[in-house]
């Protein structure tokens, strides 16, 4: 019974008695193989899941600077619109200059004066910036100067003496800049 019992025991595990070394050795070529293939699999699901990654950050960057690309177009072209209206503005200022030149302050000239109040403190809260001027160091970012004065001995540099024509910035960018005189 002890033959048959390691018998039993040899085929529960797998092992035939007649099994040769050879047998042996073909099945471990084949263990071996499958497992060179289940490796080689795995490489192949690393690169996979790599590529996939690096697939999944392109998109991501590409539809960040979509956004940031789209969010400059926008912005150039409010600016170009709060351009095309600063004639309107420039308008608003004349005429109110002119009526108060005439010292009445008609109903018409205070109609006037609240609508441009109205208009660029509309403006202004939106990002409009009017460009410094009168009394403020020459900027030739901000600044455009259309005529010179005779300078002061006690200027250490270009000044601005006049504003002929407002200049303004919407958000940091110079929209128009500002027609001065400078003195310096």
């Amino acid at each position: 019974m002890s033959d048959d019992t390691s018998s039993e025991e040899l085929i529960e595990e797998g092992v035939r008695e007649d099994t040769t070394e050879e047998d042996v050795q073909a099945e471990a070529e084949l263990v071996e193989e499958e497992l060179d293939e289940l490796g080689q699999m795995a490489k192949e699901r690393d690169e996979f899941r790599d590529m996939a990654q690096r697939l999944q950050a392109d998109f991501e960057n590409f539809r960040k600077s979509a956004q940031r690309r789209g969010d400059e177009v926008g912005e150039r072209q409010v600016a170009q619109f709060v351009a095309s209206i600063l004639p309107v503005l420039d308008v608003l200022d004349l005429a109110q200059a002119h009526v108060s030149d005439e010292a009445s302050e008609s109903v018409e000239a205070q109609a006037l004066g609240q609508a441009r109040t109205l208009f660029v403190d509309t403006l202004l809260k939106q990002g409009l910036e009017v460009v410094p001027g009168q009394g403020e160091p020459f900027d030739p970012q901000v600044h455009d100067a259309v005529a010179q004065a005779e300078a002061d001995e006690d200027t250490s540099g270009p000044i601005v003496d006049e504003v002929l024509r407002a200049g303004y910035t919407w958000r940091g960018s110079v929209v128009r800049p500002a027609m001065v005189r400078v003195k310096g």
